[in-house]
């Protein structure tokens, strides 16, 4: 079949199609939200919905060409792998992180019903209409028309849904396991398009994320006697300051975020503030305060979290040089033999991700982008996204890009996507699938050319 053909069989986005079975998977997000112990997603629920759709054109039923195979892990949360057949050995693509599981959603918090998808004029309404279902049933879509179609491809094309995407406390579940198993190796061969960002245009960046936390302990005494206290909330806005300081110092804009087009350097900023009460004329003794770091994908992690803690055993050791806050604040009480102390923590922390702009996968994806939308221009960001860093340091070529509606992420009560953006999906995997064909990785990077 020639490669007009190609693209006329696999046609546009079939709405009522996709719509319909958009509409079963929204119906399941109740049951698919991922915060343990209290909620444990069921992923089969998603699963049984995407297998009515392409066992009839699977070697399953003996209707089609589609090779399927459900693993699971653990009880009621599979993972689907589905393969449709290339002509040329060895040369491969796939569509990878549409992952069955949603963050929660209160219903009162809503205006409307989040677990019944609606519609209001182009819009698509319900919890994972952008992160995921709607990748979910995009995706499973394109694989039946391959089944139903059979056009002919050099390429094999693998689609992989996957469970335990939004909390990753429960290990061993979804893809880490496929990856452990060898499930994906054959990837390797190929681009893995990473389908779960927004807005349309390829995301070539993503931040690593630390959680971290300061507590700081002084000495609780009466606010008119301050002279006897050890005041901690002075003294952990100076220590931050401080840390800040020396972060920003060690951990400048990289030459590289520009190339990649990041909208912000590396940052450390405070967002929480604790303390465990008392009353207003009452100096406590002690409080937390807790942030992030966001970073770019050029810094390690370990190294951060290494350096910070140097500043604090420093800043501990040399408490009496930090600044104070008028004639009588100090860290310090020689008398009673008290001093200050910080101590720092982190949480579970995430690597960011820069994606290889000599891959051809990138080239295809920015060609078709291109073609279809009208223009290109990929982005990055330090939002940060699980699991894609360590597909990459194990050796898969790691490609970002989503459809749904970018402020469905950061507002959750406004958690829509776009028909038309789903429509421009369609069409762009369609262009990869020709364009991908004679593709060989460029030896020129060309990122500058989009910023």
């Amino acid at each position: 079949m020639a490669s007009a053909s190609v693209r006329n069989a696999l046609g546009d986005l079939n709405k009522d199609s996709f719509i319909n079975l958009l509409s079963k998977l929204i119906g399941e997000s109740k049951y698919v939200q991922n915060n343990p112990p209290e909620l444990i997603p069921e992923e089969d629920r998603i699963v049984r919905h995407v297998l009515d759709a392409l066992l009839p054109y699977s070697t399953i039923t003996g209707g089609g060409p589609l090779i399927i195979n459900h693993v699971t892990y653990k009880p009621n949360r599979g993972n689907l792998i589905v393969e449709y057949p290339g002509s040329q050995p060895g040369k491969i693509l796939s569509f990878v992180g549409m992952h069955m599981d949603v963050v929660t959603a209160n219903p009162s918090d809503w205006d409307f019903d989040p677990f019944t998808m609606s519609m209001d004029g182009d819009k698509l309404r319900g919890r994972g209409t952008t992160d995921c279902l709607g990748h979910v049933a995009l995706v499973a879509e394109l694989m039946r028309k391959l089944g139903e179609t059979k056009p002919q491809l050099k390429s094999t094309v693998v689609a992989v849904f996957i469970a335990c995407e939004e909390n990753s406390s429960i290990p061993g579940v979804g893809i880490d396991a496929l990856v452990k198993d060898g499930l994906l190796d054959k990837l390797k061969h190929g681009p893995l398009f990473w389908i779960d960002t927004a807005d349309k245009q390829p995301c070539i960046g993503t931040g690593g994320m630390i959680p971290w936390k300061l507590h700081v302990s002084g000495k609780l005494f009466h606010s008119g006697l301050p002279h006897k206290a050890i005041n901690p909330l002075e003294l952990a806005m100076e220590a931050l300051k401080e840390i800040q300081l020396r972060f920003y110092r060690d951990f400048p804009p990289h030459l590289e975020e520009k190339v990649y087009g990041f909208a912000t350097p590396s940052t450390m900023k405070p967002t929480q503030w604790s303390y465990p009460g008392g009353g207003i004329n009452q100096i406590p003794a002690e409080c937390t305060v807790s942030g992030d770091i966001r970073l770019t994908p050029f810094y390690s992690v370990t190294d951060v979290e290494t350096k910070l803690q140097n500043y604090v055993d420093d800043m501990n050791a040399n408490i009496e040089n930090l600044d104070t806050r008028g004639p009588v604040s100090k860290y310090v009480l020689p008398d009673e033999n008290l001093r200050g102390r910080i101590t720092i923590s982190f949480g579970e922390a995430l690597s960011g991700v820069a994606c290889n702009l000599d891959s051809c996968g990138f080239h295809v994806l920015c060609k078709a982008t291109e073609e279809v939308v009208g223009h290109v221009k990929p982005y990055s960001i330090t939002g940060s996204l699980p699991l894609i860093r360590e597909l990459q340091d194990e050796g898969f070529d790691v490609q970002t890009s989503g459809y749904g509606n970018p402020f469905s992420f950061i507002c959750q009560m406004e958690s829509f996507a776009c028909t038309r953006n789903f429509r421009w999906m369609t069409t762009i995997q369609r262009v990869m699938f020709f364009k991908f064909k004679d593709c060989v990785s460029s030896q020129i990077r060309v990122g500058t050319l989009f910023f």
